[in-house]
């Protein structure tokens, strides 16, 4: 039982973590995400509180936009990390 919650915890950090890592690479490439991001990080957290509903729904928005016109720029790379996500993950089922 103990493992059971141990491997889920660890799994949901993985997955968070890995989520990070995407944010962070779209900011990296793309100027509004890397704009919405630093201007959500500077702000007052009361204030960021009391809106976060539609910070978090802008911030998805900007986020698919770019991932979206990043892929299209650089199709066979993405067909090559999907392969390679989909490789990752029956390796880690079996």
């Amino acid at each position: 039982m103990r493992s059971s919650v141990r491997r889920a915890v660890s799994e949901a950090v993985i997955s968070v973590s890995a989520l990070g890592v995407l944010v962070l690479a779209l900011a990296a490439s793309d100027t509004r995400v890397r704009d919405q991001v630093t201007a959500h990080l500077s702000s007052r957290p009361a204030a960021e509180l009391a809106s976060a509903g539609a910070v978090v729904k802008d911030v998805t928005m900007i986020v698919f936009q770019a991932a979206r016109e990043q892929s299209l720029e650089h199709a066979p790379l993405v067909i090559f990390i999907v392969a390679g996500g989909a490789l990752l993950v029956f390796m880690l089922r079996t």
